[in-house]
């Protein structure tokens, strides 16, 4: 298997590349924290408990920033690195190029960069300090200090920072893979720890937690902490731990930790009451014991982190494909972007038109509801009717008046009808143009790879937008030269089958042949066969020289006219619309753009491809979590083969 070195190595290196990140566990992201899956010692324990000198008599060094009150208000990851010799050294998560010899300037630092989150005030932050301590005289160990737990709130603290900062331990000590350390006072009831009580409730089985017992050299004389160490007090799954601190006056006074750490020995071997257990008590003792049990840890929880690992790998895969790939920055690369997103709009946008996608049928509802129903409406009985077709002829023929048939009667009349068509003819390129516009405002909306551009979508917009308005321009005009060519020349045939007036009466005999000549000078011809009753008027001022009837019968015939010219225009119009507008729109819709993108330049094509800021920042930073977690991959199943 791996060497537990290499793995807590690089649990220690995932550790910080999260924190670069943002995830240092507990957030509310959706996708799963990385951190919160990886095992690390979590120290626990009230204020003046002993925590800070703990941790320094592990370390070996004098490092962590003392005072009253609340003193850590940061996370602080503590990464120690076993080195086979040569000079010790810190090193910051957030300056990795500096190396610190000088411990005296680690302690200033910590406290410089708490204040850069925190500032001058007593607030504390949830955000980890980094510190990586290289060193031949400590074994491979991460520790997360955490701020100690307190009971009431002092002056210029917030009012809430008891409930504060047990939140912030609690998330630490809740997670499944973090292994408690339970640090308690000797000289305080045990049942009045704030770490116990707090490691009981989120470890009852105690299967994480480690006691750590200090400040016994503090108790009453004649008293011991036995009951505890041995486990009869409150008993957990791991040994007791007794710690022999430096007293406040060795720490003023500079003591040399090697030298604490030897007398601590020297404590615990020469003790009446703890001499049995000197071999499992001390600082040194502590770190090892805690070292192998992290090292099982992690060798157990490797199958796990791999699985969370892989399934963060699909779930930002999947993310990243929804919000979009990375746009190369080459002109190139910005060009051919642009017209493939433009492909995916004129594919979905010709599914509505072809039928693959809803909407290419109102265009059809248009042909075969909207125009025929316009047609229906036109007033044809109003200018067709008996007084306007009696005053159109009679002014027609002026003052001469018609021989046989009145054909300027008729001409004038057929182009008054056939003007009426233009309304619907335009109506019905309108009504497709809407039709058209609408389907290009779903089509762009339906492009799911367009919505991370703003810009490109309304540029497209514009541009297929004014492509349909000539489209509509052109459609138009044809529809009005179909409606003018209908003027321009009528149907003549058309008129050579009507009956002839005087064809309507009765045949003459040849005895009648000469009383017919003595009629023809009292009759015009074009009286011939209506109704003496029905004939002209010389005295009506309209100049009505026929009856009704006559009038009707142009009237009628006029209408039959209009009825064939309207069934005809009632086929072509949808010809015109659809060959000028919609073949034009489905074809050709962005012609004139791809002709214009062409002309751009590496900005301009930027500009296009312009995103939202917020969208952006979160693919960067999913793309960088996306490395991390695939580097971790790699490097856990590296180290997983080493033997």
């Amino acid at each position: 298997m791996a060497t537990m070195e290499s793995l807590i190595g690089l649990v220690n290196r995932i550790q910080i590349a999260c924190t670069a990140l943002g995830d240092y566990g507990g957030g509310d992201s959706a996708l799963n924290s990385l951190w919160d899956a990886l095992p690390s010692v979590v120290v626990v324990g009230g204020q003046s408990s002993g925590k800070s000198s703990v941790l320094e008599s592990i370390v070996g060094r004098d490092f962590l920033p003392r005072g009253s009150g609340i003193v850590t208000r940061r996370p602080l990851v503590l990464q120690l690195h076993k080195t086979d010799g040569g000079e010790e050294y810190a090193e910051f998560g957030h300056m990795q190029r500096r190396r610190f010899t000088d411990f005296s300037l680690v302690r200033q630092e910590i406290q410089d960069e708490t204040d850069r989150i925190t500032g001058k005030s007593k607030q504390i932050s949830p955000i980890p300090i980094h510190l990586s301590i290289y060193s031949p005289r400590v074994v491979n160990l991460t520790l997360i200090d955490l701020p100690g737990l307190t009971k009431v709130a002092v002056e210029g603290q917030p009012e809430t920072i008891v409930e504060d900062i047990e939140k912030m331990v609690r998330a630490y000590v809740e997670k499944p893979n973090s292994i408690i350390l339970a640090i308690s006072p000797a000289n305080q009831d045990i049942a009045t720890s704030d770490a116990i009580k707090l490691a009981k409730e989120v470890d009852p089985t105690g299967e994480r937690t480690f006691g750590v017992l200090t400040k016994l050299d503090l108790m009453d004389k004649g008293t011991n902490a036995l009951d505890v160490l041995e486990g009869r007090a409150y008993r957990l799954q791991h040994p007791w731990v007794g710690i022999v601190n430096r007293s406040q006056a060795d720490i003023m006074k500079n003591t040399d930790m090697m030298y604490a750490r030897r007398r601590e020995e020297e404590y615990f071997y020469t003790s009446p009451d703890y001499g049995h257990l000197a071999s499992k008590m001390g600082s040194v003792y502590l770190a090892k014991l805690l070292s192998q049990h992290l090292e099982s840890v992690i060798k157990a929880k490797i199958p796990g982190i791999i699985a969370l690992i892989n399934k963060g790998i699909e779930e930002m895969e999947a993310e990243l494909d929804r919000l979009g790939r990375p746009i190369a920055i080459d002109e190139g690369a910005k060009l051919y972007t642009i017209l493939e997103l433009c492909r995916a709009f004129d594919k979905i946008f010709k599914e509505h038109l072809d039928g693959g996608r809803a909407g290419g049928d109102r265009i059809y509802g248009v042909f075969d509801n909207q125009l025929p129903a316009a047609l229906r409406k036109l007033p044809f009985d109003r200018h067709l009717s008996l007084p306007n077709v009696k005053k159109i002829v009679s002014e027609s023929d002026g003052y001469q008046p018609h021989l046989i048939a009145p054909e300027q009667g008729y001409r004038r009349l057929i182009e008054g009808s056939l003007s009426y068509f233009r309304g619907p003819a335009e109506a019905s390129v309108d009504a497709v143009h809407f039709v058209l516009k609408e389907l290009v405002r779903k089509s762009i909306g339906e492009t799911k790879e367009l919505r991370r551009f703003p810009s490109l979508q309304a540029t497209l917009a514009a541009a297929a937008t004014e492509a349909l308005e000539k489209f509509r321009a052109e459609s138009k005009k044809t529809v009005i030269r179909l409606v003018d060519m209908e003027s321009s020349y009528l149907t003549v045939d058309f008129f050579r089958k009507l009956p002839l007036e005087f064809e309507n009466g009765p045949a003459p005999s040849p005895a009648t042949d000469r009383r017919a000549v003595s009629a023809d000078r009292r009759n015009p011809p074009s009286d011939r066969g209506i109704p003496s009753a029905e004939r002209g008027n010389p005295t009506d001022p309209l100049g009505d020289r026929y009856g009704d009837a006559h009038f009707r019968r142009i009237g009628s015939n006029v209408s039959s006219y209009i009825g064939m010219v309207s069934d005809t225009l009632k086929v072509t119009i949808p010809k015109a619309v659809v060959y000028c507008q919609v073949k034009e729109a489905r074809n050709n819709l962005l012609h004139y753009f791809y002709t214009q993108i062409g002309r751009k330049e590496g900005k301009q094509l930027g500009d296009l491809l312009d995103e939202d800021p917020s969208l952006m920042s979160q693919r960067q930073e999913l793309a960088k979590r996306l490395e991390l977690y695939k580097k971790a991959k790699d490097e856990i199943e590296s180290a997983v083969l080493v033997r």
